[in-house]
């Protein structure tokens, strides 16, 4: 059974998140709904993964957007707070993808330091930066890490919708992940 739903029609977004923006930016994204010219105001934050093969279709001002790897807001939560405390939004879709970088990343270590010897830096100083940085910004299997940074969320801001999504790659849909 896969760990998460994919939206279809309006019946498949859950009913709690219809009216929300998170109804909408399903809505926007993968129903096709017409999009206003421009929001009024942003009325959700997405949080998601800094990866170059994800493009929402929201409109204009719907959204403040924070690009992270693996969609991982734990380095982000001034930024988060900002757009709920200032921005005045109530829901956060972090929304995780397929095929992600940072789920295996411990994995990359070669490569990650073969490239930044490339472009002048020493093995040394390389292998440092990996070895210090790298163990925050592995997440894991990215369904995994999703859900439990969206449990997170919840407990840090407890009067904030939040919901756990995946962008799939292999057909650019947003699918709601199951928990």
């Amino acid at each position: 059974m896969k760990n998460f739903i994919d939206i279809h029609s309006e019946e498949d977004i859950p009913e709690i998140w219809r009216k929300t923006p998170i109804g909408a930016l399903l809505r926007y994204h993968n129903l096709g709904a017409p999009l206003p010219p421009r929001s009024d105001k942003p009325e959700l934050l997405i949080g998601m993964c800094m990866d170059s093969r994800k493009q929402l279709r929201i409109p204009d001002n719907f959204a403040f957007i924070l690009r992270t790897g693996g969609a991982n807001l734990r380095l982000s939560e001034f930024r988060v707070s900002y757009a709920i405390a200032v921005g005045g939004v109530r829901a956060i879709a972090l929304m995780g993808h397929t095929q992600c970088g940072m789920s295996g990343l411990l994995n990359r270590r070669e490569i990650f330091i073969s490239g930044l010897i490339d472009v002048g830096w020493t093995r040394k100083d390389a292998e440092s930066h990996f070895d210090s940085l790298a163990p925050q910004h592995e997440i894991g299997p990215e369904g995994d890490f999703i859900r439990a940074e969206t449990r997170r969320l919840r407990l840090l801001y407890p009067k904030i919708i939040v919901a756990p999504l995946l962008y799939r790659i292999e057909d650019g849909s947003v699918a709601w992940l199951k928990e």
